[in-house]
């Protein structure tokens, strides 16, 4: 039996689309996570426990598991997974990213850096220490900026100011954020600095695909028809097929593929982040892991949409062409259920009423009752989310907000409890 390797954090939502997709292929998957080495296999998946911040050791650890026989691929669910899959691809002599591109990839001063010497559209950026005084920094910042940690993903700790007052509170704001005890649990050194660019206006889109030995594939380009203009950035809807024209989705996927030779990416699955304007497309990122969360559910092959991004990707980690792969007919999309405000997550109504709209194809609310929720900047969850299907993105668009509607979150807000002395 072929063995692929998956390398994740304990709480990646696609684990389980990627053991199905195994499954169904006959392929034996080989995991190594964060989880916690003083249990015995909690999850019952036989994870190797490692640490991502001892790439040393993580190595170390992954190959003693595996023993003498390689796996035939790896894939790495998460940012600083994919660094770690890196190594290992350059250990066990299996195609893979130059370990110091998957770095570049999660880190995004490196990636600014690289994409500007590379001598592509990049908003003017510099770096900071977050203990630097945010008075001084703030007079010589041109506004609108933007605020961001180096290597935190999915918008968190992403602000847009306007003004030096702006300017002041956000940055307390980062700072608090990268002080906080589950940041620095990750002994991760980016946590000490910042980011510091300017704004950059313009409809913002996702693009899932592949490389290949160095040659780029697109899977598709998704929309993301709610504004992204600040003062945070906390992604919704995400829909496909592109509505934008052929010649502009042509510039987007060769911007990303241009991006991805400039930080030095090689083999493996991409999902990149864009902003396009009059000026240009300004590629924010280029992760080395396919989209996270439940997301992948919005993509799916051959005609009748019967095959998964994760089994794609299992057939890519093997060495098999998947060129000929393409997204299936009908229009699709996802909605990531925002969490509008600080409190206790007590349940959610509306959902029977939600499945019911045409369309949607599932409803799917994740957040646990009794949950403490955290909005972004801070926060890093979302309440769940919505699937849909239809004849066009606009259809699907329509299903998502309508469904979205029905939905009524109930959150009590959170009673701080004080001790006399």
């Amino acid at each position: 039996m072929k063995r692929v390797l998956l390398l994740s954090t304990t709480t990646g939502y696609q684990i389980r689309a990627f053991g199905e997709a195994a499954q169904a292929l006959g392929v034996r998957l080989l995991f190594a996570s964060d989880r916690c080495d003083q249990l015995d296999d909690p999850w019952w998946d036989g994870a190797v426990p490692v640490r991502f911040h001892d790439e040393h050791a993580a190595v170390d650890a992954v190959v003693r598991a595996v023993g003498g026989t390689p796996p035939a691929g790896i894939i790495a669910v998460g940012d600083r997974p994919a660094v770690l899959a890196a190594h290992l691809a350059s250990v066990f002599g299996v195609p893979g990213n130059p370990p110091a591109a998957a770095d570049i990839s999660r880190n995004k001063l490196k990636t600014r850096a690289a994409l500007r010497a590379a001598g592509l559209p990049t908003p003017e950026f510099r770096a900071v220490a977050v203990n630097d005084d945010p008075v001084a920094l703030a007079r010589h910042t041109v506004y609108p900026a933007v605020i961001k940690p180096l290597a935190l993903s999915g918008s968190r700790g992403v602000m847009r100011v306007n003004d030096h007052g702006e300017f002041a509170a956000a940055f307390e704001r980062l700072r608090a954020l990268l002080q906080s005890p589950d940041v620095r649990l990750e002994r991760d050194a980016a946590h000490d600095g910042a980011l510091i660019e300017s704004f950059v206006p313009g409809a913002e889109f996702a693009v899932e695909g592949v490389l290949t030995r160095g040659t780029f594939q697109a899977f598709t380009i998704f929309d993301k028809p709610d504004p992204l203009d600040g003062p945070y950035f906390e992604e919704t809807i995400y829909v496909t097929p592109s509505r934008q024209a052929p010649a502009v989705q042509q510039r987007i996927i060769d911007g990303v593929a241009a991006a991805a030779r400039a930080i030095g990416l090689h083999h493996g699955p991409v999902h990149a982040e864009c902003r396009v304007n009059v000026q240009g497309v300004y590629v924010l990122e280029v992760a080395a892991r396919p989209i996270g969360g439940l997301c992948s559910k919005a993509l799916r092959f051959d005609p009748a949409g019967t095959t998964s991004l994760e089994e794609v990707l299992v057939r890519h980690a093997l060495g098999e062409d998947v060129s000929g792969y393409r997204r299936e007919d009908a229009a699709s999309g996802v909605m990531m259920l925002p969490i509008p405000r600080r409190g206790v997550y007590r349940g959610v109504d509306g959902v029977g009423d939600a499945r019911r709209v045409d369309g949607i194809d599932e409803v799917r609310v994740t957040m646990k009752t009794d949950s403490r929720l955290v909005p972004l900047p801070e926060g890093r969850s979302y309440l769940g989310f919505l699937f849909a299907h239809g004849p066009d993105a606009h259809a699907v668009e329509r299903a998502l907000r309508e469904a979205y509607g029905k939905l009524t979150f109930r959150i009590e807000r959170e009673v701080e409890l004080r001790t006399q002395n």
